[in-house]
């Protein structure tokens, strides 16, 4: 089996999970068969095979190992002397200085440097790696392997039925949290998508058709979050909420003066979901990653008769995690809320690729 293979079954089972759960609010649309494979590649089908060619992330080969670069963002060339004291004069150049900067380094410690500055950059593990000395999944007991995510209960389920019409905050950007979004709005929820007047979803930047696929069912509303009335007007709002979803790191809410399990434990049947890179807690919660990353950091490569890792898909942690977000959120919403989920684009990774990797073995047997 390959990561793709892997990848599309764990979707296939999160959206007949999420159908399911949707059986069981009154007055939800229950989705029909869909298959995980399209939702998986959709991005490459609105952006053309362009997207594949101009993809911002690379695996370059260390002195003990491979780690996942992501340039993704147009201030991370700007990082590269602090990283790896190297100066790009042309744009051209940036990917072999890079390879030849991180060449002859350790693994660990160039992630490390590049992850104190800020940057998308993590060390993929190698084939059957044993999980127990990673610090990350030790802290967030997914060792031994567990679930797709962490739920943490705030508080006992509501004792009235679900509603099929709840209030969704949609706090997210980029890909994952808008998938999970958009799914709950195919079941009839009223879902609403918050942005920053200042600071909106990075998405726009890209194709519209895409970013209207994504958030294209939901309501949408601006706020000046740079302010404090703005910062006021979004606490007023995730009060009022069923569902939140949102994709930030915990220092981030916390400047803004939200505590998600003190948002669910208010009212009964709340849900909150959050969608990040390598989770809410433990001593990665502020690593910053993107899909293509993610999924590397969670050994979600196809590897070559020489060993080399490529990656999988089009930064396949992302709609991957979106997707197993939204039927988690549906389920909990079924069972009457009062839970906080927390949903790492690597962990769910991690789970496609340990798939995938029993499979290889099974078949070597």
């Amino acid at each position: 089996m390959t990561g793709l293979d892997a990848a599309v079954r764990l979707a296939d089972e999160a959206l007949a999970e999420l159908a399911d759960a949707a059986a069981r609010v009154p007055g939800a649309r229950v989705p029909g068969p869909r298959g995980g494979f399209g939702l998986l590649g959709e991005r490459g089908e609105v952006v053309g095979k362009q997207r594949w060619t101009d993809r911002s992330c690379r695996l370059l080969r260390t002195a003990d190992g491979w780690i996942a670069v992501n340039l993704a963002r147009a201030d991370d060339l700007d990082l590269l002397p602090a990283w790896l004291d190297l100066e790009v004069g042309v744009q051209e150049s940036v990917w072999d200085r890079v390879a030849d900067a991180v060449a002859g380094r350790d693994a660990i410690a160039v992630v490390e440097q590049g992850q104190l500055l800020g940057m998308a950059v993590a060390r993929v593990p190698a084939p059957g790696e044993v999980a127990e000395g990673d610090v990350q999944l030790m802290s967030r007991r997914m060792v031994p392997p567990g679930g797709s995510h962490v739920r943490i209960v705030v508080r006992p389920p509501a004792v009235t039925p679900p509603a099929a019409t709840a209030f969704v905050v949609d706090l997210s950007s980029l890909w994952a949290g808008p998938l999970c979004g958009r799914l709950l709005a195919e079941l009839g929820l009223n879902v609403v998508k918050v942005e920053s007047t200042t600071r909106p979803d990075g998405t726009r930047l890209g194709s519209p058709e895409f970013f209207g696929r994504l958030n294209g069912d939901k309501g949408h509303l601006g706020l000046p979050l740079a302010t404090a009335a703005g910062r006021a007007e979004l606490r007023r709002l995730v009060s009022r909420a069923d569902i939140v979803i949102e994709g930030s790191r915990p220092r981030a809410l916390a400047q803004m003066g939200i505590d998600p399990a003190a948002v669910v434990r208010a009212r009964p049947g709340v849900t909150w979901v959050s969608i990040t890179a390598y989770g809410r807690t433990g001593p990665w919660c502020q690593r910053v990653g993107f899909g293509d990353d993610a999924a590397a950091a969670g050994g979600l490569v196809d590897r070559g008769a020489d060993g080399a890792p490529a990656l999988v898909g089009d930064a396949i942690a992302d709609p991957l995690a979106g997707v197993v977000a939204a039927a988690a959120v549906a389920r909990a919403h079924a069972d009457g809320g009062g839970v906080v989920l927390d949903v790492a684009l690597r962990e769910v990774a991690r789970v496609a690729a340990l798939r995938a990797e029993a499979s290889t073995a099974a078949g070597a047997a």
